[in-house]
């Protein structure tokens, strides 16, 4: 595996992650250049893999989704031989990621403390879904449960509808982005100190803070926030309207030069001197009139009609996209959005791009999502010198399972 230039190329995650939030968190790391190791069960691997509807290349889009730039290694962490070969990995390590519940690792005798005696200077990332301690400690958890007791269900969907569970798993994704800044403050405070430390991050944490403004009125007034569609709560020029062609577009004109500009496009400048809409606030309180005439403007016209006269004026907007609308949009393409992974027996994978642009690396490229235990042997073999007999006798045991998919990864460099 050639491993991704970047800024984090000289760091060595170690990841106990499945699912979503830690596949996510160390995904970006890989991204970021770091060499991540994905130790998986034997025989099932992270069970991600086979989620359906949508295979390719013998593992599921789901997995493919979160798991470029690593290696597989498959190790039963129930023998005591697998602990071992875990431990010898992590000797070197910068960063340990997993996602198990509380008191695992404790079952599997692989505390966090014989893990900081292990390697003073590893970072040790734990993603639960309620964290180390509480109440909810010992739940399962996964997106729409923290969704649902954040709160931030009850904001989504329309107004006089039931609760809507957001179209991606905010509660994992922003647990798995909360586990990298984590980490590298961690990283970054461990060039001080020389010790490593533990990062305690929860799923319902991370969703609590997602909330934002709408939080902090709640706390300040009392006033509990509702579900308010495709609109927004303080201001009522900032949501979507629906075209003569039947396409939505969104519109934030959420300052008064906007306002102006807004009606003049619209040709209703008579709005501009009604007093029920001199400012944002009386706006507010007359939402229901003003919409009902800025309705009836946006109909008509087609979407693709408003669109360039709206940009023209200065006023943020943008045709509510279907996903491959979205993935077909020119600025999207231009930042490189949507790229290709690649492996070195030649399978490509279209994926979504890195983010987080680093122009003094380069373009860097994207190896594809590994195989069940597709380099096992390589890392065996080359990062911890076992020879081919002590191999073999850990596969006889059962210990390590080999790339069976395709070939095994003998002399692949890692």
């Amino acid at each position: 595996m050639t491993m991704r230039s970047g800024p984090l190329e000289k760091i060595c995650v170690v990841d106990l992650t499945t699912f979503l939030s830690g596949p996510y968190a160390t995904q970006i790391l890989g991204d970021l250049g770091a060499n991540v190791i994905k130790v998986e069960v034997p025989g099932k691997g992270d069970a991600t893999r086979i989620l359906p509807p949508h295979m390719v290349h013998g593992d599921s889009a789901y997995f493919h989704s979160t798991n470029r730039n690593k290696q597989s290694i498959c190790l039963n962490l129930k023998a005591e031989e697998g602990r071992k070969i875990l431990l010898d990995l992590l000797a070197d390590a910068d960063v340990l990621i997993e996602n198990f519940r509380p008191g695992v690792l404790d079952r599997l005798n692989l505390s966090v403390e014989l893990l900081r005696a292990h390697n003073p200077r590893l970072v040790i990332c734990q993603i639960t879904g309620f964290g180390q301690e509480g109440p909810y400690r010992d739940r399962p958890a996964y997106d729409m449960i923290v969704q649902a007791l954040s709160g931030g269900m009850s904001m989504t969907g329309p107004k006089e509808g039931r609760a809507v569970r957001a179209g991606v798993p905010l509660g994992d994704l922003a647990a798995g982005m909360y586990a990298v800044i984590g980490t590298l403050a961690a990283l970054t405070e461990r060039q001080r100190t020389g010790q490593g430390q533990v990062v305690d991050v929860a799923m319902l944490d991370a969703q609590i803070s997602m909330l934002s403004y709408q939080a902090q009125y709640y706390l300040v007034s009392g006033d509990v926030p509702g579900r308010q569609g495709a609109g927004h709560d303080s201001i009522p020029t900032y949501r979507a309207f629906m075209c003569g062609d039947g396409q939505e577009v969104v519109v934030t004109a959420n300052t008064e030069p906007m306002w102006v500009s807004l009606c003049k496009v619209l040709d209703l400048a008579e709005l501009t001197s009604d007093p029920r809409f001199a400012d944002n606030t009386l706006r507010l309180e007359n939402k229901l009139a003003l919409w009902d005439s800025l309705e009836r403007a946006f109909q008509t016209k087609s979407s693709s009609q408003w669109l360039p006269l709206l940009v023209d004026a200065g006023i943020p907007s943008a045709r509510v996209n279907t996903v491959d609308q979205a993935l077909a949009d020119p600025q999207v393409l231009a930042r490189d959005m949507v790229t290709t992974a690649s492996a070195s027996d030649g399978r490509k994978l279209p994926i979504t791009g890195d983010p987080m642009k680093f122009p003094a690396h380069g373009e860097r490229a994207f190896s594809m999502p590994p195989r069940l235990g597709e380099h096992t042997q390589a890392l065996l073999s080359q990062r911890l010198g076992l020879s081919a007999e002590d191999i073999a006798q850990l596969v006889a045991k059962g210990v390590v399972v080999l790339d069976v998919a395709g070939k095994t990864a003998e002399g692949q460099e890692v």
